[in-house]
């Protein structure tokens, strides 16, 4: 079985529902420490940085635990192909890090997660169910089974969400989520943070890391999703199946 790491940083607060989801697509998940050994972390077969508040924000979200010693071990996994995804302050730190979308193989920092604005206005922390799409599957082992046509829901949590991108970083190279309304379609009106391009979720240039803002592990299961939401996952909630986003889970899996 496939031996996943779900690594906890000081202020980290989505850790066990992102375990729980994991473990349900066929991992071997255990939630490991930032500090934990690096010749053991290296020997998971896929990594799993969650949601929360690693160091309060300071600085930047996720600023400080990029300069952390595990992300050493994350560079070297995600050149060995390993999967790696980054969950909303796991997103910020991936970007951090300078491991999406990578352009140069070296880690150079070329994304970043600004806070959320629209139109000018500061808009502060958002809480909500939106609607995002995939771009380019074809071009991340984490969106096998997923299709440009599909419309997925899922929660956002954040207040530094917004994508901004160095000028050379070409958006069609790399797979990535895109926020569009209930119907799929992708316009500013859809856009819930005012991040370029509706950005959600992008990848690195290999495709085995993926960094997004929105939570996967709060819409794995079918019970997760509201039933106030226009989407045909509504049908779904009292029914014992999986939820849209498990399929992110069970790629990674297949993948590890």
């Amino acid at each position: 079985m496939a031996r996943l790491a779900v690594i906890q940083f000081p202020g980290s607060n989505c850790e066990y529902e992102t375990a729980r989801a994991a473990s349900k697509a066929g991992f071997d998940a255990k939630i490991v420490r930032w500090n934990f050994p690096a010749d053991e972390l290296a020997k998971f077969d896929a990594y799993i940085l969650p949601g929360g508040f690693s160091y309060q924000d300071r600085v930047r979200a996720g600023a400080i635990s990029a300069k952390l010693p595990v992300v050493g071990v994350l560079a070297e996994a995600a050149h060995e192909g390993k999967p790696i995804l980054g969950i909303c302050n796991g997103c910020q730190i991936l970007a951090e890090a300078g491991l999406i979308p990578d352009l140069s193989g070296n880690q150079e920092v070329s994304v970043a997660l600004a806070r959320n604005v629209r139109d000018g206005q500061l808009l502060g922390f958002m809480c909500d169910w939106i609607f995002v799409k995939p771009q380019r599957p074809e071009k991340s082992l984490f969106m096998r089974y997923f299709l440009e046509s599909d419309v997925l829901p899922i929660p956002i949590n954040h207040g530094e969400g917004r994508f901004v991108l160095k000028p050379e970083v070409n958006v069609e190279d790399y797979a990535s989520f895109v926020f569009c309304d209930s119907h799929g379609v992708v316009s500013d009106a859809a856009n819930p943070n005012g991040s370029y391009l509706n950005l959600a979720g992008l990848s690195n240039q290999k495709g085995n890391v993926l960094a997004m803002m929105p939570h996967p592990e709060r819409s794995a299961f079918s019970k997760q999703i509201p039933i106030s939401i226009d989407s045909p996952w509504t049908a779904q909630k009292f029914e014992d199946v999986d939820g849209p986003w498990m399929k992110l889970f069970l790629a990674m899996r297949e993948a590890a």
